[in-house]
C-alpha cells in the first residue's frame, strides 16, 4: 500500500510527473532507433555480425552498452561509448594539462568550453571507429557467406555510411542532453542504462529455459536457477554497498563573532568513498586488456600466451584483470582525491580535523585514510569485475553472467540510485514521504557521468 501510494504522490506533482513522461518519451525514441537498420545492409549481414558478436568478449561489451544496436547494424551502432571516451579524455587532460584545470576552475564558463572541446573530440572519434565498424561487418559477412554473397562497401558507400553512423550517435548524445535538462537523472548514464537493461530480459528467459529439464545442456533444472537469482541479488546488494560505501572524517569549524553574531561552529563531515574511483578502473583495465584479444584475432594465435590472455574466462587473463583492477583504482583514488587540496580548503574556511594539526598533519592524516579504505575498496572493485568469470565457470550462459558484475553491474547500480535520489528529493521537497520509510536514498558523489 505505501508502494501505490507514492507512486500516486509522484504522479501529482506535475513537475516531477513532466519528467518522467519527457524521460519515458525519449528512451522509447532511443530504443526504436535501436532496431533502425543502416541503409543497404540484408538481413544476412545482420545475423553475421550477431554470430561475430556473440563470441567476441569486446564486440559482445559494445553491443551491450549500445542495448544491442550494434548486432543490429543499426544507425545508433556506435552508442554512446565514443562520447564517453572523449569525456574521459577530457577528464584526464583536466588533471595533467594545466590549461585544463584552468578552465576547470572557471566555473560556469570553463564547464561549457570543456563541453564543446568534448563534441568536438567525439566527432573526431566518430570518424575513426565508424569506417572500423563497416570494415568488420564487412570481414564478418564475407566470412559467414564463404564467398557465395560477398559484400564490399565503395568509397563513397563507407563514406555516407559513416555520416549516418555519426549522426545517429551524436542524436543519442542530444537526447542524453535533452534528458538531463527535462527528464530525470543523469541523460547519459540514463541512456547507457537502458542499453544494459535492455538486454536482462532476453538474457534472463534464455538461462530460464536453459534450466528446464530436457533442453539441450540442461544442467540442475530450475533449482539452479533459484540460487542464480539468488545469488544475483546477493551481488547486487554487494555493488550497492561498495558504490555506498564513504568513511565519514569528522570536522569543526572555528566559532566568529562578529558584533552581536555567532558564526561558524558547526560540527560536520567529510566523507570519503571506499570507491572514490567508480568504475574508471575495470574501463582502463578491460582497455589493456583487450589488446591481446585484438592481437590474437589478427594473429590466429591457439597456444601460449596469445591463447591465455586471449580467452576472457582463462585464469590468467582474470588473474591480470584483477591486479590491473587494484593499481588503477590506487592510481585514480590518487589523482582525483587530493588530501592537500582538502586540507587547504579547511584552512581557508576555518576548519581543523578534532585532535590533527592543521597543514601538513592534516594531510598526512588524510592520506592514510585514503590508503587505508582504498585496499578493502579496490579488491572488493577487482573481486566485482571478474564475478562474470566464476559465473561461467558454473554454467550460466554467456550473456546472463555479464550481469553478476563488471561494468554493467555497477553503472546499474550507481544509475539507479542517482535517480531515485532524485525522485526522493522532489518528493520531499514538495512534503511527501521518500521513497524509503526510514533514512535517505544515497547517490553517488564522484559527479561521474557513468
Amino acid at each position: 500500500m505505501r508502494f501505490v501510494e507514492t507512486l500516486k504522490n509522484i504522479w501529482t506533482i506535475e513537475e516531477l510527473r513532466k519528467r518522467l513522461l519527457v524521460t519515458l518519451g525519449l528512451v522509447l525514441v532511443y530504443r526504436l532507433g535501436c532496431y533502425v537498420v543502416l541503409p543497404g545492409i540484408s538481413p544476412a549481414a545482420i545475423d553475421a555480425l550477431a554470430n561475430f558478436t556473440n563470441k567476441s568478449g569486446l564486440m559482445q561489451l559494445l553491443d551491450m552498452f549500445s542495448g544491442g544496436a550494434f548486432s543490429q547494424a543499426s544507425i545508433f551502432a556506435l552508442g554512446i561509448m565514443p562520447y564517453i571516451t572523449a569525456s574521459i579524455v577530457i577528464q584526464l587532460c583536466g588533471m595533467i594539462l594545466p590549461s585544463f584545470q584552468k578552465m576547470q576552475r572557471e566555473g560556469e564558463s570553463g564547464r561549457q568550453k570543456l563541453n564543446q572541446y568534448t563534441r568536438y573530440l567525439t566527432v573526431l572519434i566518430l570518424f575513426l571507429q565508424a569506417p572500423a565498424y563497416l570494415i568488420n561487418l564487412q570481414v564478418q559477412v564475407n566470412s559467414a557467406s564463404n564467398g557465395t554473397a560477398p559484400m564490399v562497401f565503395g568509397f563513397w558507400t563507407v563514406v555516407y555510411l559513416t555520416i549516418i553512423l555519426a549522426a545517429g550517435a551524436m542524436f543519442i548524445m542530444w537526447l542524453g542532453e535533452r534528458i538531463t535538462d527535462r527528464g530525470i537523472g543523469n541523460g547519459i548514464s540514463f541512456i547507457i542504462l537502458v542499453g544494459i537493461i535492455a538486454r536482462l530480459p532476453g538474457a534472463l528467459f534464455f538461462e530460464f529455459t536453459s534450466r528446464l529439464p530436457g533442453s539441450t545442456g540442461s544442467q540442475g533444472g530450475l533449482v539452479m536457477f533459484l540460487v542464480e537469482i539468488v545469488l544475483l541479488f546477493a551481488v547486487t546488494v554487494g555493488a550497492v554497498l561498495l558504490v555506498q560505501g564513504t568513511r565519514k572524517v569528522p570536522v569543526q569549524y572555528a566559532k566568529r563573532i562578529v558584533g552581536n553574531r555567532q558564526y561558524g561552529g558547526a560540527r560536520n563531515y567529510i566523507p570519503l568513498k571506499v570507491n572514490a574511483a567508480g568504475v574508471m578502473p575495470i574501463i582502463f583495465a578491460q582497455a589493456i586488456m583487450f589488446i591481446p584479444i585484438t592481437v590474437a584475432g589478427f594473429r590466429g594465435g591457439n597456444s601460449g600466451f596469445m591463447a591465455a590472455f586471449g580467452d576472457i574466462n582463462s585464469f590468467w587473463y582474470n588473474f591480470v584483470f584483477f591486479i590491473l583492477i587494484v593499481a588503477f583504482t590506487y592510481f585514480y583514488t590518487a589523482i582525483t582525491v587530493r588530501p592537500k587540496d582538502i586540507a587547504e580548503n579547511l584552512k581557508a574556511n576555518n576548519g581543523f580535523i578534532p585532535g590533527v594539526k592543521p597543514g601538513k598533519a592534516t594531510i598526512e592524516y588524510l592520506d592514510t585514510i585514503m590508503s587505508r579504505i582504498t585496499l578493502p575498496g579496490s579488491i572488493f572493485l577487482g573481486i566485482v569485475a571478474i564475478l562474470p568469470a566464476f559465473a561461467r565457470w558454473f554454467g550460466i550462459s554467456q550473456n546472463f553472467a555479464q550481469f553478476f558484475g563488471g561494468t554493467s553491474l555497477l553503472i546499474m547500480v550507481g544509475v539507479v540510485l542517482d535517480t531515485l535520489m532524485q525522485i526522493e528529493s522532489h518528493l520531499m521537497m514538495h512534503h511527501y514521504d521518500g521513497l524509503m520509510k526510514e533514512g535517505k536514498i544515497k547517490g553517488r558523489t564522484t559527479g561521474q557521468a557513468y
